[in-house]
């Protein structure tokens, strides 16, 4: 990235979590009204280039400039606080970037001098390092089929569950992996061997081993740390959904929202009477794609 010195010659380098809540809630009091002369929210998620239907559906949420700023920042890998600005003189809201710009430069500010920090504090290394290979105990020999002297065992999709919605994952099991489909699932508590650290290994999984992720989505999905670190990470691999690496599954009626972060994915849904007998052949195909 460019040097963060001279925020206005940068901000088009900066990633748009530069930006904090406090930033984000004032855009909210200039674009949630709607407004007759002047280009609201809804202008500026066309401008993002969100569709007619999303926009219709982030009407129904409190602050809807803060959520497409969301889904935003997930799905478009040139989210930047300088395209940002770029819409809003694009919508002719530039009120709003001459009000705003002194805190956007501040956040820019702060970031920059966040990512210097790191930097700094950072251990010397060589000027080669290689970390395609795993060399370190822990990513070696850590599932029931892996051979540690050859090739590891790879996977067609890592399953993302809380411990409540096991009886749906062996259900998956038997659709998957039991019938003509002959899919390979990586299920944590049945396929990885015990005694390595949780996180090394679940990192492992997901970005070397297995082609994509179900996600099983469920009130008790929401509130488990695991889960919600299995998801971020596996997003960070495929920002904006481009080689279609997560796939939510929602198999019972749900009583909490969706995960934000999560909505722009199609979903395979089992709550669906009229579409459930397509469930598993979606699913399975969706899995099957190389």
């Amino acid at each position: 990235m460019a040097c963060c010195s001279d925020p206005e010659a940068d901000v088009g380098s900066i990633p748009l979590i530069a930006l904090n809540v406090s930033v984000r809630k004032k855009l909210g009091l200039y674009l949630n009204p709607r407004n007759a002369v002047a280009a609201d929210w809804t202008a500026v998620a066309e401008a993002m280039g969100f569709t007619y239907l999303e926009i219709k559906n982030y009407e129904a949420f409190k602050n809807p400039t803060v959520s497409v700023l969301e889904d935003w920042q997930a799905r478009c890998t040139d989210a930047t606080v300088g395209k940002l600005l770029s819409i809003l003189e694009e919508v002719e809201r530039n009120d709003i970037v001459e009000d705003l710009r002194p805190l956007i430069d501040e956040n820019v500010r702060k970031y920059c001098d966040s990512l210097k920090k790191k930097k700094a504090d950072a251990p010397v290394q060589v000027d080669v390092v290689d970390s395609c290979d795993p060399r370190t105990p822990e990513r070696v020999g850590i599932t029931l089929e892996d051979d540690p002297e050859g090739a590891p065992e790879l996977f067609d999709a890592f399953i993302c569950y809380c411990q409540s919605d096991f009886e749906f994952v062996h259900e998956m099991i038997r659709e998957l992996e039991q019938t003509e489909y002959k899919l390979k699932l990586c299920v944590f508590d049945r396929d990885v061997l015990p005694g390595s650290c949780v996180w090394t290994i679940t990192s492992e999984l997901i970005e070397k081993r297995c082609k994509r992720m179900v996600v099983v989505i469920s009130d008790e999905y929401l509130d488990s740390n695991a889960c919600d670190f299995q998801t971020k990470f596996a997003l960070s691999l495929s920002p904006g959904a481009r080689n279609k690496r997560l796939i939510p599954v929602i198999y019972k009626s749900m009583t909490k929202p969706f995960p934000s972060i999560l909505r722009f994915l199609t979903i395979c849904d089992y709550t669906r009477p009229c579409t459930q007998a397509w469930f598993w052949v979606r699913l399975a195909k969706a899995l099957s794609l190389p």
